[in-house]
């Protein structure tokens, strides 16, 4: 079986730093024999979240497939005052039922470190039972490109990211979902059919 991880860019400016990160981190993943998909929240702009509607729009029917179809997920932000975009958020308040048993990287991206944004992603996955990176990548625009090309530092941060996610996501996965097919007391065991 395949690890499919599905990267989701929640910037709205052109050529943002943290959906290039996130482009290079998933090419990273495929060379770790992951089939990858993105999904880039500016090109695909989301509805307001509104939990009182039956949302049937296109948009929603493709994510809705993209994350129902991935194991684990890459989330890129921008730091906005401390905190995820409001694309970010407003993504999550859609998928939140989806992210049980999958695993989850983190890019942000920040004129400091982007620890709060990353943190607060971090709290909202948690919430819905999904498994977290216990690290997440920081972009400096100034420091990690130069004349619009990345460093080698930063490459290796992301590699090592894909590489992590897709070694530690596939054991997490394979038993999330082996859980699902047994009848002993797991975590697991709360999402049957």
């Amino acid at each position: 079986m395949t690890f499919r991880v599905l990267g989701v860019g929640s910037s709205l400016r052109d050529k943002a730093s943290s959906t290039t990160a996130l482009s290079v981190a998933l090419n990273l993943a495929s060379k770790y024999g992951a089939e990858t998909r993105i999904f880039d929240l500016r090109q695909n702009k989301l509805p307001l979240y509104d939990p009182g509607e039956n949302d049937s729009s296109l948009e929603i029917k493709k994510i809705t497939e993209d994350v129902s179809w991935a194991d684990a997920l890459i989330l890129s932000t921008p730091d906005y005052h401390g905190s995820m975009s409001g694309a970010m958020k407003n993504f999550l308040d859609y998928f939140w039922a989806e992210f049980a048993g999958k695993t989850f990287g983190y890019i942000c991206a920040s004129h400091e470190k982007g620890l709060t944004a990353m943190d607060q992603m971090r709290t909202a996955i948690r919430q819905c039972y999904g498994w977290s990176m216990p690290y997440g990548v920081s972009i400096n625009d100034r420091e990690d490109f130069t004349d619009g090309k990345m460093n080698p530092k930063l490459e290796s941060r992301l590699d090592m990211l894909a590489r992590d996610l897709v070694v530690y996501g596939t054991i997490l996965r394979q038993q999330f979902v082996k859980d699902l097919g047994e009848s002993a007391n797991t975590f697991a065991s709360r999402y049957r059919k």
